[in-house]
This record gives structure tokens, C-alpha cells and sequence, in this order.
């Protein structure tokens, strides 16, 4: 592989111009068809075949197609001292709700002082009207959500208290906020004072950014065709700028040091890709597999998230292989700082500076690595024990300072917390009427019941909707518990099919489903990373401590965002509205994401150390070494991916805002705790050990991270006699 990407780097640096026009073509074409090509996304949630789901899809057919579409509710409060009832407040209210029925995709708006279905609070200061549209949960479109939202502030403005919530009004998220701005700049200094010179850190963050650029676009494009959440584009512009950035950091820095040994400048670029880009490949591929392997969650939505942020992945592989090859080979000399560039331009090699602080820090913990070692796993310990009462829910709490929060607090005070996450029970079959109707009387019996609702048949009484208004809140313990109570309960109906449905019942299910999966996916991706790590260090005690660091870093990262999001420690500090359950997806992104993250560390750290030692070095002297010339790299890598990931965090979209936190800890966590304390502590108590490869698995393929190969290649090791390099 070293030999074959070699060739690769050398053939982009060649043909330098022609890979630049291609990777032009390439985002223009993607641009044009990111415009003429692409769709909504979705943001909702939901599982096929689940009981929830597919009820929502038999209320469409038995009571027509709105009865499943999205909706909003308009919240109306009463000046204070007065009623909604009276005459002025009245006219009012059934203004607005006249107004509402004409919207753009509207196709019903209730009136809340219909005296055959009235929605007002007993103290008739708070009501709400039922605003139904034609499109699906999350398919209403922004013109519409813009429509809704005027008519809503002009209400407003004539007295009455008015606001909107609901999935109708849910926002679809953009990409490139003022925070994610701030993280690129954090980044671009980070590189600017890793490599001491703007030009080649301004290329670096550049040829990332074509590389999200050409993979949002992608996934725009796919919008057109599938069925996308509206989180999709934002995972993988996070992701895929923080990998950018830090695979062509590994070529770069590569190319750097060849450069200081007196190589010139296409054979530097042709090693560069083909020991660091052999990294970058093994590191690409383990985030792509781990992406792509949450399809055994059996969450379509999840799957596609996945493969969209692997799709973008792999295009930062692309990226650090081709293009960047070609920019190094257009600025020459310039990517080393200017006083070197004289003295590698006349083909001596550059003297190598004295220790720094990280070599005398590799010193220490590989002296005293016992010490190190067990301080590493306690602290880490401690910080994962949140993870104990971790929770999980999709219900979202709208950021404050919305017209949505305003609008659900409203509900909460009028007609209390459960209002806002409503059960809906769906009954089928001869005699639905009649049993919705006894079940309504039963059911108040429950646990948690505030309110149950008459229930509503459908046009020839073969079905019918009963609303069960729990008394806690949507994302509460106990309206999940009621939702099994409920399903326990019909479930002894006879000749009556009753399905319990909702968005709480929908989160209910989709929660559970990841919670089953969460086990499932961790055994797959631990189990992948053993299998790459044995492979790629041709050891099987380097791989265990690998994964043991790697779950570390796991339990950690969830452990800080339980302690955040669901505790409210600091929350101040990362701008939290509200807290509460994490969101359902957050467990099993982040694994899957800090697995590749990981990986990538400890494969660009280790094979360094690995390299030292296939060279005859002592184990103690070749883990210094090896960390002295990867260490660097790895900090910076870490310190860019952090202001990547905690960019999105401050002003972050409520979706992804937990997620990001958890990158972002998870990165500081394995970076400067993991990969810097533990791995070389326990490598140095290992030993020459840690290499130690049974006889009974030495057919394994060899895949020649470090660039073997390359010695044994006749230019390559002729061009190494040139400079005088030992290797």
C-alpha cells in the first residue's frame, strides 16, 4: 500500500495542475446540482414497523390524509384580569383562527371556543387551536413556516398573548453558523502555529474545506432522492472538516520532515503520501466502517446518517491523497518556516532542534509508568460514572427566547406539564367505538393520567382516537412508563386492534431501539478496531491497549455530557437552555464517530514508535522516539478537532449540540489523557512484549503502515542513500 499510494502522491504533485482542475470540476458540478437537484429534509424521527409508526400511518388511511400530517398549535392567553370568552377576546380569537384555516398548506385550523370540541383550560385564560397542514411531520416547507409565523405576531400585536409550537414549526438546521465560523478561525491559528507559516496553514484549512464542501453538496444532492434528516448535512460537515483538517496535518507534517532530511520536494511529497497517507487511509477507513456499521441499529434514518457522513470521509481521503500532493507540490519550499526554507532548498539536511517540552514529557511518564498509568484509568473512571444514569429520549426542548418555549410554557401553566406530550391510542376493528369508549373510562385509572379526551370515530365506525394526557412531562420516566401501562392494558382487548401512538410513543420506541442496539454496536466496533489494530502492528497486546483506551475515552466522553445535559453542571458554560435525557442518538454517534477519531491517533502515534522499533531501536527508547516525532502532530490534530467540534456547540441546533459536545470532550480526552499518558505508560511497562505476534497468526497480511515498502523500492531507497538518511 506505502508503494502504491507513493506512486499516487507523486503522480498529483507531477500533474499538479490537472488535479487541481479536476477537484474544481468536481465542486462546481456539485454546486450545480446541489441547486437544480435537491429536496427537503425530514426532521422527523421514526422506525418502520414499529407499533408508533405504523399506527401514524393507519390514522392517515382510516381518517384521511391530514389526520397524519404535521400540525402546530397556536397557544392564545387572555390579557391578565380577563377571559378568553369575552366578546371582544372572543372575536378575537375566532379572527385568528379564520386567518390560520387560509394559510399556505393548511387544511384545518380549530377553533378553541367551540363549544363541541372547546380546547381552553377550565380557567378560560389559556386555549389553543389545531393547526393541521397536508404535508408529513417535517415536510412543511419554510414559506409556509413563514406564513404561520406572521400571522401568529400580527395576532400578537392586538392584545392577546400568542405563540406557536409543534412539529410543524421545527426549523430545518443550516450549516455554517457564526460559532462554526469561530471554530475554522481557532483551527487556521492552531495550524498557523503548528507549521510558523500562514501559506501552508491557509492550505490546509483550505483543502478541507473543499472536501466538506464536495461532501455536503453530495448529501444535498441526495436530498433529492432519499429521504435525509435534517441533522445529515450538519454530522457531516463537523465531522468531515475535522478530519480534513487533520489527515492532511499527517501528510503535511510528513512532507516537512523530509523536506528538513534534504529531500526535494517530489520525492518528499512521494514519501510523505506514502507513510503518513498510509495512516490516513487506515484511520479513513476505520471512520467509514464504524459509520457505515450503524445500520445494525435497524434505524433507516440512522443507517443513512451514517453512510452520508462515511460518503464524506471518504472524500477527505480523496482529498488528503490527490489534492494536497498537488497544492504542497504548488507552494514549493514555502510550507517550512523561512529560515529553513534556504537550507532545504540547497539539499542539506536541517539540523533537528533540542528537546521540547513533549519529549521530556514522554520521559516522565514512560519513567514512572505505573504511576501514570493507574492515574490515567482513575480519573477517567470517575469522570464516566454519570454514564450510570444516563437517559435517552427524542422529545426537544425548543432553545429559549422562541416562540416555541414561550408557546409550551404557556400549555405547561394552562393545562399542565403532560400537555405537551399528549399519547395517542388508535382502535380498529368491529366495535372500536365501543371499546375506545370503555377504555376511556378504565384509563384514568393509570399511573400518571392527567386528562383523557372522548373519543373521535372515524366516518363509518371502524375506528377510533383517544387522546390520554399524561401529568408529568414528555420526556419524564413516568409518561414513558405510561405508555407501557397502556400497551399492557390493551393488549387483553378482544376482536379490537388498540395501538399506542404519538411523538412520545414515537421517542418511546425509537430510544428503546438504540438502547438494544448501543450493546450490539460496541461489541462490532471494539471487535473492528482488534482485528485493524493486529493488523496494522502486527501485535495483539498494542490492539487490547488500544481498546481499553479507546472504551476509556467512551465512558468519559458520555460521563461529561450526562453530567452537562442531564445534571445541568455548567451549563452556563456551553449556553444549555434546558436540561434533560440526552437525545437518543447522541450514545451511539459519538461511539461510532470517536472510534475512527481514536483510531486515527493511535494509529499515526503507535506506527511511529513501531517504525523506531522495526529499526533495531530498544522498546523503551523507540516509544520515546516514536512519540517525540508523532506528538506534535497529534496535539495540534487534537487541539483543531476540538474548536471543530466545539464550535457547534455555544449556538449549536439543539440536535446536534450534545453530540458535538461529546466529540469535543471525547477528543481532549483521548488526545492528551489517552493517547499521551496512557498508551506510552503501558507500553513501557509492556515492554518488548508489546510486539509480541503469536506464530499461529503470523500469516496475516502485512499492511505496511509505516512505508516498509518503500525502503525496498529502488528510487526511494536510492534517493534515502543521496541524503544520508540511516533508514
Amino acid at each position: 500500500m506505502a508503494v502504491l499510494l507513493s506512486r499516487l502522491g507523486t503522480f498529483s504533485a507531477r500533474h499538479r495542475f490537472a488535479v487541481l482542475a479536476v477537484w474544481l470540476l468536481v465542486l462546481v458540478a456539485g454546486g450545480v446540482g446541489a441547486v437544480t437537484l435537491s429536496g427537503p429534509t425530514s426532521t422527523n424521527f421514526s422506525i418502520p414497523g414499529q407499533e408508533s409508526t405504523t399506527a401514524l400511518d393507519r390514522i392517515q388511511s382510516q381518517f384521511g390524509a391530514g389526520a397524519g400530517g404535521a400540525t402546530a398549535r397556536v397557544v392564545v392567553v387572555a390579557p391578565e384580569g380577563q377571559t378568553l370568552t369575552t366578546p371582544e377576546n372572543a372575536a378575537a380569537v375566532t379572527g385568528l383562527v379564520t386567518e390560520l384555516g387560509e394559510l399556505p398548506g393548511v387544511t384545518s385550523a380549530t377553533n378553541p371556543l367551540d363549544p363541541a370540541a372547546p380546547a381552553v383550560n377550565q380557567q378560560q385564560t389559556t386555549a389553543y387551536s389545531t393547526v393541521s397542514y397536508d404535508a408529513a411531520p417535517g415536510g412543511v416547507t419554510p414559506e409556509e413556516q413563514e406564513a404561520l409565523q406572521d400571522a401568529v405576531a400580527d395576532a400578537g400585536a392586538g392584545g392577546l398573548t400568542v405563540e406557536v409550537t409543534g412539529e410543524a414549526v421545527q426549523e430545518v438546521p443550516a450549516v455554517g453558523g457564526p460559532s462554526e465560523v469561530i471554530g475554522v478561525v481557532v483551527a487556521l491559528v492552531v495550524l498557523a502555529v503548528t507549521y510558523g507559516a500562514l501559506a501552508i496553514a491557509g492550505m490546509n484549512l483550505l483543502t478541507a474545506l473543499v472536501g466538506v464542501g464536495v461532501g455536503v453538496l453530495g448529501i444535498t444532492i441526495a436530498t433529492g432522492f432519499v429521504d435525509l434528516s435534517s441533522t445529515t448535512p450538519i454530522l457531516a460537515a463537523m465531522l468531515g472538516l475535522a478530519v480534513g483538517i487533520d489527515y492532511t496535518l499527517f501528510i503535511v507534517t510528513r512532507h516537512r520532515q523530509e523536506l528538513l532530511r534534504g529531500t526535494d520536494v517530489r520525492r518528499s511529497i512521494g514519501l510523505a503520501v506514502g507513510t503518513a497517507g498510509s495512516a490516513v487511509v487506515t484511520a479513513g477507513l476505520t471512520v467509514v466502517i464504524a459509520l457505515a456499521g450503524l445500520f445494525v441499529a435497524g434505524i433507516p434514518f440512522l443507517t443513512q446518517m451514517g453512510l452520508a457522513a462515511a460518503g464524506t470521509i471518504v472524500v477527505a481521503v480523496l482529498v488528503a491523497l490527490t489534492l494536497v500532493p498537488a497544492a504542497l507540490a504548488l507552494l514549493g519550499t514555502r510550507v517550512l518556516p523561512r529560515k529553513a526554507r534556504a537550507a532545504a532548498a540547497g539539499g542539506a539536511p536541517v539540523a533537528a532542534r533540542g528537546r521540547g517540552f513533549l519529549a521530556r514529557w514522554a520521559d516522565g511518564v514512560t519513567s514512572r509508568r505505573v504511576a501514570s498509568l493507574l492515574l490515567a484509568i482513575v480519573a477517567l473512571g470517575v469522570v464516566a460514572i454519570p454514564v450510570a444514569s444516563m437517559r435517552t429520549t427524542l422529545i426537544q426542548q425548543p432553545a429559549e427566547d422562541t416562540s416555541a418555549a414561550r408557546a409550551d410554557a404557556l400549555l405547561a401553566e394552562g393545562f399542565g406539564e403532560g400537555f405537551n406530550g399528549p399519547i395517542t391510542v388508535l382502535f380498529e376493528g368491529d366495535g372500536a367505538v365501543e371499546a375506545a369508549a370503555g377504555q376511556a373510562q378504565e384509563i384514568p385509572a393509570l399511573d400518571d393520567v392527567a386528562v383523557v379526551a372522548p373519543p373521535i370515530p372515524n366516518a363509518d365506525g371502524t375506528a377510533a382516537l383517544l387522546t390520554v394526557v399524561p401529568q408529568s412531562s414528555p420526556s419524564s420516566t413516568a409518561t414513558e412508563q405510561l405508555v407501557a401501562d397502556l400497551r399492557e392494558q390493551f393488549g387483553s382487548l378482544d376482536g379490537v386492534e388498540a395501538s399506542v401512538t404519538g411523538q412520545t410513543a414515537v421517542s418511546v420506541d425509537v430510544a428503546q431501539s438504540l438502547d438494544e442496539a448501543l450493546p450490539k454496536y460496541l461489541a462490532l466496533v471494539v471487535g473492528l478496531a482488534l482485528v485493524l489494530l493486529v493488523l496494522v502492528f502486527r501485535s495483539l497486546l498494542v490492539p487490547l491497549v488500544g481498546v481499553l483506551g479507546f472504551l476509556l475515552t467512551i465512558g468519559a466522553s458520555l460521563g461529561a455530557t450526562v453530567a452537562v445535559f442531564q445534571w445541568g453542571w455548567l451549563a452556563d458554560v456551553v449556553n444549555l437552555d434546558t436540561t434533560g435525557p440526552l437525545l437518543s442518538l447522541t450514545p451511539i454517534l459519538v461511539i461510532g464517530i470517536l472510534f475512527g477519531l481514536a483510531m486515527d491517533y493511535q494509529v499515526f502515534l503507535v506506527s511511529r514508535m513501531h517504525e523506531a522499533h522495526s529499526h533495531g531501536t530498544p522498546p523503551l527508547q523507540a516509544i520515546r522516539t516514536g512519540f517525540r516525532q508523532a506528538a506534535p502532530v497529534v496535539v495540534a490534530a487534537a487541539l483543531i478537532m476540538f474548536s471543530v467540534f466545539a464550535g457547534f456547540v455555544p449556538a449549536g441546533e439543539a440536535t446536534i449540540k450534545s453530540i458535538a459536545f461529546a466529540l469535543a470532550i471525547g477528543i481532549l480526552v483521548d488526545a492528551f489523557v489517552v493517547r499521551m499518558v496512557l498508551v506510552p505508560a503501558a507500553l513501557a511497562l509492556l515492554g518488548e512484549r508489546a510486539w509480541w505476534l503469536p506464530r499461529w497468526l503470523r500469516w496475516l497480511p502485512v499492511l505496511d503502515v509505516e512505508g516498509a515498502a518503500l525502503e525496498r523500492d529502488p528510487a526511494t531507497s536510492r534517493e534515502r542513500e543521496l541524503v544520508g538518511d540511516p533508514r
